[in-house]
């Protein structure tokens, strides 16, 4: 008996200690510093706040209810083993929770680093615009945006399970602080947003059952298919990219997977990531049938220049010359899709592909350049179009690209914060920095 009553005032004062732990949880609007443009959208700021204090109320609940279960026990001489096991349950559930708890901080957290807090608020309303698509077809979630090391972007999709349980309130896009700031930004961040469209409107299994019927009817190319089907869900989410940012995202996608040779040929079955040799062409040709331009056969040759097909042995190369002999196919396949969740239209027919076409992007640009304001009544995604167009047309300096879209993501992270019209300054456009000289060439036809 003693043994159950130290015990059972042991795990008393373990319950007890977790119920202090959850009294000193505070929600993130009363001890995070930050300048108020800085802070996620109050969308995505109240859905984290419920979300949390919901799934704190619930493990309040689940406490209460312990401790009065290990009074019980305790008068009818229930096992210490079974009052252990019943408090570890109830502990694991609250680890649970603070590590969502922790998840959420380290994306508000960033949020008061001087420059990038703000650029990050400005990241989240480009994701929302890329996210946004007219029709109804979808109710987007809010999406906030945090820095990390490494060079991939990743995304943990809004209403997916969290780490023990629980459905995440909010889309929360990792961006690696090496693509921090250029228009090559925007490339790793919608295509993460096209996971969640992707998911939003169910295309990856709807479009597994187009793959897998083309790999009963073309007996012949069944390995090219089966690949291609392997890789869908990643594809899409490149397809999303290039469709918002046109150009702008093949180039960044040239700058993330740019590797040795032996990584750029490698073909891994369990990677959901297409080959990177395949999925920079694969890139160029989405491109090409969304926003058809001599640019993208000019980007092809310069990254099969970087890693020529000739130095693989036979058998690798015959693999490769024939997901490329079936690429056009696959593409074809892919814009044309026009899953249920569409109500009968197309992939291509929905993605608003005539504001992004490279000729009306580069009259824009030219635009700009005599009425600078203009640029800050433009939607970021068409603004990331255009600069990525500019820089593949030689329009633009790294230097100068970076300096404007830092001041434009200011702008937006002003203007989502008051609500209105952004008062962060005028729009201008700087002088290339002395002693710089840009190397000439670009993509588009002259």
């Amino acid at each position: 008996m003693d043994a159950v009553l130290q015990s059972g005032w042991l795990l008393e004062q373990e319950g007890r200690a977790l119920l202090t732990r959850l009294d000193r949880l505070r929600p993130f609007v009363l001890y995070e510093t930050r300048v108020p443009a800085a802070g996620p959208s109050p969308v995505a700021t109240s859905a984290i706040h419920k979300y949390l204090a919901g799934t704190a109320r619930k493990l309040r609940a689940s406490v209460l209810d312990y401790l009065a279960w290990l009074r019980r026990a305790q008068e009818r001489g229930s096992t210490p083993r079974e009052m252990q096991r019943r408090f570890t349950l109830v502990r694991l559930r609250f680890n649970a929770m603070i590590s969502h708890f922790d998840i959420f901080a380290d994306v508000i957290t960033q949020r008061s680093e001087y420059e990038n807090g703000v650029w990050l608020a400005g990241l989240d309303s480009v994701a929302a615009d890329s996210l946004s698509l007219p029709g109804g077809y979808y109710v987007p979630p809010p999406v906030v945006c945090y820095l990390a090391r490494g060079t991939g972007a990743a995304i943990r999709r809004a209403r997916t399970r969290l780490p023990g349980g629980g459905d995440n309130p909010v889309g929360v896009i990792r961006i690696p602080r090496e693509r921090m700031v250029g228009s090559g930004i925007a490339s790793s961040l919608i295509h993460e947003v096209g996971h969640q469209a992707a998911a939003l409107l169910n295309l990856v299994p709807s479009l597994r059952r187009a793959l897998q019927d083309m790999q009963r009817r073309d007996g012949a190319n069944q390995l090219v298919w089966e690949l291609y089907e392997r890789w869908i869900s990643e594809i899409v989410a490149d397809f999303w990219s290039v469709a918002r940012v046109g150009i702008a995202s093949t180039i960044g996608l040239v700058g993330v997977v740019s590797l040795p040779s032996a990584f750029v040929f490698r073909v891994t079955l369990d990677d959901p990531h297409p080959v990177p040799w395949i999925r920079v062409l694969l890139s160029a040709r989405i491109g090409s049938a969304l926003y058809p331009d001599p640019q993208w056969a000019r980007l092809s040759r310069v990254w099969e220049s970087f890693y020529p097909l000739e130095q693989l042995k036979d058998e690798r190369r015959a693999l490769f010359e024939r997901l490329l002999a079936g690429m056009d196919a696959f593409v074809s396949l892919l814009v044309n899709h026009r899953p249920q969740s569409l109500r009968g239209n197309s992939l291509r027919e929905v993605m608003q592909t005539g504001e992004r076409l490279p000729a009306r992007l580069i009259s824009l640009w030219r635009n700009w350049q005599r009425n600078p304001d203009e640029i800050r009544k433009t939607t970021p995604t068409i603004v990331f179009a255009v600069i990525g167009q500019a820089r593949a047309n030689g329009e633009i300096t790294p230097e100068r690209e970076s300096w404007l879209l830092g001041q434009l993501l200011a702008h937006w992270a002003v203007k989502d914060a008051l609500g209105v019209r952004s008062v962060y300054g005028e729009v201008k456009f700087p002088a290339a920095p002395v002693g710089l000289r840009p190397v000439r060439g670009k993509f588009i036809s002259g």
